[in-house]
């Protein structure tokens, strides 16, 4: 949604909520998620240390007027100037008001940067690109909220007369996951975006990564890695087989993909999804392997160079992408309400894509799935067969149990499974 020439983000709640709470609000996320736009909605002055080598200097010397404001004062790309974190901190207790400093990064900063403990001085936000509510491609009419105190919105709605098929549907939904969740490529046509996303993995590969973890690495390796983690999307693939889609085997080279994978990590364009660890009424074991994911699906489908009809012709790269898509957009979801997207595997084989739980232990399960109708009913089946093995005693029962497809409109099962689109899902 555009206000005033911004495009309104879910994050924008939490930035207000922390700056009314914490003197210091650090906003992190991948470089060109819209950090900088977004918090330069709140900042009453800025500085700008990417662009301004007088106020890394000034910053670098102790002379950059902290104290004075005007505040919000928005600290973009702070980690560039080694000690300003104490500066801030000790900014922060002097003035004695929340909503002080904002900080902005792409990129975690290395430990000698932060030497002091920012707890009970900030307020952390993860910033990831947009989602498709907030790109304006979802309807908004189920919301994770709401799923998460119990209720299932599936009102039907008649389409209209001439209203696109549901291949055409799916094209448009693959036109978003090549768009990606970028502020800057959503007025682009995919392959501009795809090409926005193919340079942007060049300059993570070149110089990204090795800035990130402090030492030289090989841009094609990275590039390699990125490739296999695309190919390996919301699944568990070990390092050693990482590794091996590379090209590469042995030790090193599952220390290489640790390396690289710790530094995608550290400027945000890899987010492991963590299994869920949940008390169940039998012996069986769980898996405790994270899922691989990159942070937009659209970095994942430049990175295995896939076109929108190569993704329409071959459903089970899509299924894999549109996950990650899924993935994307609930995780933005469930920030704004407090909670956290694992997934669950046991030895039994049962797999379950998404457990979204929140902060007060209330939780509900979803499963992926393109939409084709022996998968729907083979994602609710996995979806009861979860409600059955968990101790409810202990969790208390899911709020809801959802499908969440790529087409179509929500409605209600008559075993209690919602079926929903992601393009009507909203916070």
């Amino acid at each position: 949604m555009f206000v005033d020439g911004y495009m309104s983000r879910v994050v924008d709640a939490q930035v207000e909520d922390k700056l009314r709470s914490a003197p210091v609000v650090l906003v992190e996320g991948a470089r060109g998620c819209g950090k900088t736009t977004t918090a330069q909605q709140f900042a009453a002055s800025q500085v700008l240390f990417d662009e301004d080598e007088t106020a890394r200097d000034h910053a670098a010397q102790g002379t950059l007027p902290l104290l004075e404001g005007p505040h919000p004062m928005l600290l973009d790309e702070w980690p560039l100037v080694p000690g300003l974190w104490d500066r801030v901190r000790r900014a922060g207790d002097r003035l004695r008001q929340p909503g002080r400093f904002i900080l902005s990064a792409s990129a975690q900063p290395t430990d000698y940067i932060i030497r002091h403990s920012g707890a009970g001085r900030m307020g952390r936000i993860l910033m990831r690109p947009m989602s498709l509510w907030e790109s304006g491609a979802s309807t908004g009419a189920v919301s994770l909220s709401r799923l998460l105190d119990g209720d299932f919105e599936a009102e039907y709605r008649p389409s209209p007369v001439g209203a696109a098929t549901l291949p055409d549907q799916l094209r448009e939904v693959i036109d978003w996951l090549l768009r990606g969740g970028w502020p800057l490529t959503q007025r682009m046509v995919s392959g501009d975006a795809q090409a926005f996303a193919r340079d942007y993995l060049d300059e993570v590969c070149r110089v990204d990564v090795p800035k990130a973890s402090g030492s030289r690495h090989s841009p094609r390796s990275v590039r390699r890695l990125l490739a296999s983690l695309a190919r390996n999307s919301a699944s568990e693939a070990s390092q050693a087989t990482l590794a091996s889609d590379m090209g590469d085997d042995g030790s090193a080279a599952r220390q290489t993909v640790s390396s690289y994978l710790d530094a995608l990590g550290r400027i945000f364009v890899y987010e492991s999804q963590p299994a869920w660890k949940a008390r169940l009424l039998s012996r069986t074991t769980l898996r405790s392997s994270p899922k691989h994911h990159l942070v937009d699906p659209s970095l994942a489908a430049a990175a295995v160079g896939a076109s929108a009809d190569a993704l329409f012709n071959d459903r089970t790269a899509l299924g894999l992408l549109f996950e990650s898509m899924a993935l994307r957009d609930l995780r933005v979801y469930a920030q704004a309400n407090r909670s956290t997207v694992f997934h669950y595997r046991d030895k039994a084989k049962l797999e379950v894509g998404a457990v979204v739980e929140r902060d007060d232990g209330r939780w509900i399960a979803a499963e992926v799935k393109l939409g084709a109708p022996h998968a729907i009913e083979e994602a609710a089946q996995a979806l009861l067969a979860l409600r059955a093995k968990v101790d409810t005693s202990v969790t208390g029962p899911p709020r809801a149990l959802v499908v969440v497809t790529s087409t179509g409109q929500p409605y209600m099962r008559a075993d209690g499974v919602g079926v929903t689109p992601l393009t009507a899902m909203r916070p």
